[in-house]
This record gives structure tokens, sequence and C-alpha cells, in this order.
């Protein structure tokens, strides 16, 4: 048996994907921004597929720009809103928890001039919004946290900072990287108050290769890369809609209201059971969100239960992919004591996700206790 138990880091592909990518690679293969009818053909397909990923948010079409992925989302919502606004402040707000790509781009904004100011976070990596409240100022223009913590699954008090900023009246644009919690809650960006959204394909059964970032009407960013027209000459460049397509069908497949009621069962059952393990300990709050489950085995080295582990055919993280194996920020901004971090392992669901995977999973993790103590 395997159990594949890392799907915060990608997923495998639905099968509506392969069906809309199949129809893009061979029927309606032509440059959406040629005049003739094999153009007009992959025009049309790009339509449908903006309109799928702006249902899947309650939005609307023009409010979608499709991206190669998070990552380029993330950096084109925080230098494009800084450039945008930097004549009315220079101050940015991002939490300590953030991704890199949201990090590593406040960093450079920071290098290039701009005003960079941290939000602490609680032990279960939650933003402070007492901490908000002051550190928020005239020439804040900026101010970016997730929905959902990509370690943790810590829920992230969004809507809360979204109604911060409007009844200081805050002049800062809202962004929210909601890469982990797409498709697992059901989100509306305009509901929750912010003004731009990240989301991605490979984190919901779509491919890699495809995001989007959500923009409010009337909200203007600075571009970072230039070129043709396409998609009003924000994100200049051929569409690559095979992968577009894939990310369409992968969002007509989203069921976050139906899913999270099951999902919510088997984590609890998962971390019932896991509880009843001496050598665990449980980092998520009890409120995270049941995709992510992160734990620790204090005094038995993350890598090492990592290979065991996939060595039974059991696959699951030590942390953020992108992180490629270095010590976590995130986890060090939570407060975590250097036995819990380096012994830290991340386990995450899917909707697919099945009792029978988990159960496997938790039979491999006592054999590795076991085994690893026997060794040493």
């Amino acid at each position: 048996m395997q159990a594949y138990l890392d799907n915060s880091a990608t997923t495998p592909l639905c099968d509506e994907a392969k069906r809309w990518m199949e129809r893009a690679m061979d029927d309606v293969w032509g440059n959406p921004s040629s005049l003739h009818k094999v153009g007009l053909d992959a025009e049309l397909m790009l339509f449908d597929c903006r309109k799928a990923v702006a249902d899947a948010l309650h939005a609307g079409e023009s409010e979608i720009l499709f991206t190669s992925g998070g990552t380029e989302a993330n950096n084109l919502a925080l230098f494009g809103a800084a450039y945008a606004k930097a004549r009315q402040g220079k101050r940015i707000l991002v939490s300590a928890v953030e991704h890199p790509s949201v990090m590593k781009a406040a960093e450079q904004l920071r290098n290039e001039g701009f005003d960079l100011q941290i939000l602490p976070v609680d032990h279960f990596g939650r933003v402070s919004l007492a901490a908000l409240e002051t550190m928020l100022t005239p020439n804040t223009t900026l101010v970016s946290v997730m929905a959902v913590n990509n370690e943790l699954g810590t829920i992230e008090p969004v809507a809360e900072i979204a109604a911060i900023l409007k009844r200081k009246k805050s002049k800062a644009l809202f962004h929210i990287d909601a890469v982990q919690a797409f498709g697992k809650l059901d989100l509306s960006p305009k509901k929750l108050g912010c003004d731009l959204m990240t989301v991605s394909a490979h984190k919901i059964h779509g491919p890699k290769g495809a995001g989007a970032l959500w923009i409010r009407p009337g909200v203007t960013l600075r571009p970072r890369t230039f070129g043709g027209e396409q998609q009003n000459g924000l994100r200049p460049g051929t569409e690559p809609t095979v992968a577009i397509a894939g990310f369409a069908g992968a969002a007509t497949m989203l069921q976050p209201v139906k899913n999270l009621p099951r999902v919510t069962a088997l984590c609890d059952r998962f971390v019932k059971s896991l509880r009843q393990m001496p050598e665990v300990q449980i980092n998520s709050a009890d409120d995270a969100l049941p995709y992510i489950v992160h734990l620790s085995l204090p005094g038995w080295p993350a890598e090492t239960v990592l290979n065991f582990l996939s060595d039974c055919g059991v696959y699951v993280s030590s942390g953020s992919a992108c992180a490629k194996g270095h010590r976590s920020p995130v986890l060090a901004a939570a407060g975590l004591d250097p036995a819990r971090l380096e012994s830290s392992l991340r386990i995450s669901l899917s909707d697919t996700t099945t009792e029978e995977e988990l159960d496997f999973c938790l039979q491999q993790l006592q054999a590795a206790v076991r085994t690893i103590r026997r060794k040493g």
C-alpha cells in the first residue's frame, strides 16, 4: 500500500483537469491572440477557463489574471501594489510566517527603499491583530497575510484584518496568499474584503505552471514584465492555454462546502490516534485547517523518519517544499524549540485522502519510532 500525504506540496492531476488539457492540446491549440478562427477558438476556451476559476472564487471573469503559479502571482501583487502606491507611502506590513514568495519579495522591496515591517505571530503562527492595530500607520500602503499557513495549517484572521483596515480608513491594499486555502475553504475575496488574492492550480489537482491573481476592480498594479498586450498588458505573453485549461478543469471540481466536513472527520480521527503516541507532539492548532497536520517527534530527526516512511510507501514532508530542507523560518517565528523544530513533519491531506491511508501512515510512523529507537 502507498499513502501520498504531501498534498500541500502538490496534488496529482484529477481527471477533469486532464480532460480540459487534452482539449486544449488536441482541438483548441491556436494562439488566443490570433484573429483567425483557430485563434478565436483558443480565445473562447480561455474565456471559459477564466470563468471557471472566477466562479470558484465567486468573482467576475474580468477580475482574474492568469500567471505561471502562486509565486509569480505573489510577486506581482507585492511589487505591483507597492510601486503603484509608492507616492502615497512606502510602509509594507507582512506576517512573520509568509511563504518565501511573499517574504523574499517583501525583503527585496526593503532593499529598494520600502519600509518593511513584520507582523508578529503566536505559537501557532497566528497573526497578532493587536500588533496590526499598532503598526498600521497613515503611510502604510500594503498589507500581505496568507489565508492558511502552508506549514502549520493555521487559519489566519484575514477577515478581521480587512475589517481593521476598513475601520481605520487605511489606504493600504490588502493582499491574501490563498494558495493553501483555495478549494478547501469556500473563499470569496469580495466578502473577505481584500484587494488582491493569489491562488494556484497544482494545489487543487491541476497542473504545475498555472496560477492566478484576483484583482479587485479599481485596483491599479505596476506590471513586472513587458511585451504584448495580453491580459491588459499587466502580464504580457502568449497565454499557456494547456496549463490554464487544466487549472480550470480542476477548479470546476472544487466542492469545499461538501468536502470540508468529511476531511475534518478524517483529520480528527487521525489526530486522536497520534495523541496516543507519547513520542508525538502536535504543533497545529485545534482549529487549524484539517488538511494539514503538523507534528514533532523530539529526539527523532525529521529526515530520518521521513526517509523511513518513504521506504515504506508513506510520503509526507519535513516542511514546506520551497524550503528545500532548510530550517523553517515559519516554525522559528512561531517559537518552536530546536528539538521540535528539527523533528517536525507535515502531513497534508486532499479531498481524495482515505481513512486507510491515514491508518497506514500511523502504523508506519509507529514502526519508524520503534525501529529508530532500537538502532539508536
